[in-house]
């Protein structure tokens, strides 16, 4: 076979695997290992598995990972959910649909704190579903609600996927998390816009009492530690102050001091947190092994390299092409978790991408790229039949029907193929701030 054909077979034996939901890492690890011997050998397998692997994951980049993690473990344990969500429902509840939008907001400022979609959409779900069902929300609006939100744990920074996204594009990490933050604040209005009108049509989202000035302030001051601990760790870093990994550092103890004021974390918390983020980690860097490894062996076919230079070639208008890459992610989304997907499909579909003229700096295409991406990604977190999100709502309330959590889904889902279509149509919206404040 020719090195395109074994290209070719490798996708197709990946995805066969996969349909027959073999571990996504392991179907890559076995798919990319059978492609690399086919084309150098068995040797330089084992040459390569001795000397690349073990410096892939002793990078520095990679040390954000669980950093990151760690700080979300720990923000898990010290009711910070609990407190977002008091202070946005003393702000908002009294208006109709108030605590869906409380619960948007108040997974808005977490995700700004944990960077995790799962973790946000199911310490969320806790603290606010039986709120929301007290007031007699439908099953729909408030499940609906609870797994958009959950949503932007990945979409506002600091972002795990985006990280992963710029270390296998080269990207800067704080240029990305920058640039994610205008197309993030869209994310929740353009979520609470959709409960507005939920809300307005069905008339079954009651509201809670107006409270006074004094006890909405009263509850802003018990969120002010998190207001510092986001300031510090994002405002330190995109001020130049420290890395992102310092950054993630110095989140984790802050958040880990935070929780521990808080009386959720003792030793058998620390343990259960450090437990938590070491078996995320093992399990990304599972993943980011087996990708490594088929999109070697797919890079030594050239496949990637001719599908650039066709694509380049090919006389379609760029945006049509961008329209399928976008959709193709969409599909994926329904079939794959974020990450394994951004590991698997970036290293074949990005210089894909670079190859087309937008009219755009390399950067700014990056960017905007990087961006649209992570949207796409977190749409199939919502997306049904299989998006994880809906998965996390059904497991926090079984008594609530799929069908009504998948229902309840899709008016977001439309939401969000608005603001990507938005953000197609007009690319500095994904860059703008990096060049205010970074260039």
């Amino acid at each position: 076979m020719s090195p395109i054909e074994i290209g070719l077979s490798m996708i197709a034996a990946l995805i066969v695997l996969m349909v027959l939901r073999m571990p996504i890492f392991l179907a890559m690890a076995l798919v990319g290992a059978a492609g690399y011997v086919l084309q150098i050998g068995s040797y330089p397998l084992l040459a390569y598995l001795r000397g690349n692997i073990v410096s892939l994951f002793v990078s520095y980049e990679l040390s954000v990972v669980p950093l990151f993690l760690l700080m979300g473990a720990f923000a898990s344990r010290a009711r910070m959910t609990e407190a977002l969500f008091t202070a946005a429902n003393a702000f908002v509840g009294h208006k109709r649909g108030g605590l869906a939008h409380s619960a948007i907001l108040g997974c808005g400022a977490f995700g700004a704190i944990c960077g995790s979609s799962l973790a946000t959409a199911s310490t969320m779900a806790t603290v606010a579903l039986p709120q929301m069902k007290r007031f007699g929300y439908s099953d729909r609006l408030a499940a609906g609600t609870l797994a958009a939100g959950g949503t932007l744990g990945i979409l506002i920074p600091p972002s795990v996927v985006l990280i992963i996204y710029a270390i296998l594009t080269e990207q800067n990490i704080v240029h990305l998390f920058l640039a994610a933050t205008v197309p993030g604040l869209l994310a929740v209005a353009g979520f609470m816009a959709t409960v507005f009108l939920l809300s307005r049509r069905s008339g079954d989202a009651a509201r809670a009492d107006r409270l006074p000035w004094r006890a909405r302030l009263a509850a802003l001051g018990r969120v002010w530690h998190i207001v510092v601990i986001f300031l510090v760790v994002l405002g330190g870093i995109y001020l130049g102050a420290f890395t992102p990994t310092e950054g993630a550092a110095v989140g984790a103890v802050l958040t880990g001091a935070v929780a521990v004021v808080a009386g959720g974390l003792r030793w058998r918390g620390f343990a259960s947190a450090a437990a938590e983020t070491a078996g995320t980690t093992a399990m990304i860097f599972a993943i980011l092994f087996g990708a490594d490894l088929f999109n070697v062996a797919l890079a030594l076919s050239r496949l990637p390299d001719e599908m650039a230079a066709f694509i380049g070639g090919a006389d379609v208008a760029p945006i049509v092409i961008l329209g399928a890459i976008l959709l193709i992610y969409l599909v994926l989304g329904c079939l794959m978790d974020s990450l394994s997907m951004i590991l698997l499909t970036v290293p074949i579909i990005f210089p894909a991408f670079m190859a087309l003229d937008f009219g755009l700096t390399a950067q700014h295409q990056a960017l905007w790229f990087g961006v649209l991406t992570l949207i796409v990604v977190e749409l199939g977190m919502i997306t049904p039949p299989v998006g994880l999100n809906l998965f996390i709502i059904k497991m926090v309330a079984p008594q609530i029907e799929s069908r009504d959590i998948m229902l309840g889904a899709l008016p977001f889902v439309g939401m969000e193929i608005c603001r990507v279509t938005i953000l197609v149509l007009v690319p500095p919206l994904s860059f703008a701030l990096v060049d205010l404040v970074a260039g």
